[in-house]
């Protein structure tokens, strides 16, 4: 399969501190030997806001640790989901806050590079979601400074937003640049009554990150297959844009993370495996 197959960071792990999906600090390394077993090629890193610091994406010398434990495991690290925007957005009113966040944003563009990722997932979701224009108009002055760095670095910015097709292709196109993204995920679009087909036709070519849940209308994250995405519609539709990126696994967890992993792990591939015979 030309695809990696991966997890979000901490999900094969017990919770960090009781949150859903967190870097797991000091104790991240366990999980690469987790995935190996069960057969995974890369695990998606996290940059939260709480300790910011401490993970190895921004410490000294973390990022030589994430490359060793990398290489030992067999388990990459190709895309990284900067969550610390979600606390911190880069479009918040707060012009302190704003400027931090992108001088962090930069430190981060240059960490991937030295891992050699592909991928930094921009979350503008949830208390980060671009509510009105003017938060959109603000999130394309931050951002778009920062596009010459993430070129020099190849670093595709991958914007994952609750926009409808439309307004998110429109938003794509304020950007002069081919490494401004889109990483879709498949339960937040169904969370949100979106349709796939549509979505895909909007902007399916621009898409470099694929996020796997499940969720219900208007809900929460529930098992594979028991919410309302649309798997089927989804996987038949994404061949005709030959997306070679990675698959990585988002859904649903418990306290534990391994046993309900497997399953829906067993769930999918029958979808990622369809897909690459005739993607």
């Amino acid at each position: 399969m030309n695809n990696s197959i991966g997890v979000i960071q901490g999900r094969l792990l017990p919770k960090y501190i009781g949150r859903y999906q967190a870097h797991p600090l000091g104790y991240w390394q366990d999980e690469f030997p987790i995935a190996k077993q069960l057969g995974l090629d890369c695990i998606e890193f996290i940059l939260d806001f709480n300790d910011a610091e401490k993970n190895p994406l921004l410490s000294a010398g973390g990022v030589d640790e994430i490359l060793l434990v990398a290489e030992r495991s067999g388990v990459a690290v190709k895309t990284v989901c900067a969550d610390y925007l979600m606390e911190a957005p880069l479009h918040s009113e707060n012009t302190d806050l704003a400027a931090t966040s992108s001088d962090v944003l930069r430190r981060l563009i240059h960490s991937s590079s030295q891992l050699g990722a592909t991928d930094i997932v921009i979350p503008c979701v949830d208390q980060s979601t671009l509510e009105n224009t003017d938060a959109v108009d603000r999130f394309v002055t931050q951002l778009s400074p920062i596009l010459e760095l993430a070129e020099s670095k190849n670093i595709n910015l991958s914007l994952e937003t609750d926009l409808a097709p439309t307004p998110f292709n429109d938003l794509l196109n304020r950007f002069e640049s081919s490494r401004i993204t889109v990483n879709y995920d498949i339960g937040n679009s169904a969370a949100l009554g979106f349709d796939p087909i549509e979505e895909l036709e909007a902007y399916g070519a621009r898409i470099t990150d694929i996020h796997i849940k499940d969720r219900v209308l208007d809900g929460g994250s529930v098992v594979l297959g028991n919410g309302n995405a649309n798997f089927d519609g989804f996987f038949n539709k994404l061949k005709s844009f030959n997306y070679r990126g990675p698959f990585l696994m988002q859904a649903y967890r418990d306290d534990e993370g391994v046993a309900i992993f497997k399953q829906q792990l067993d769930w999918i591939k029958p979808y990622l495996e369809a897909y690459a015979r005739v993607g």
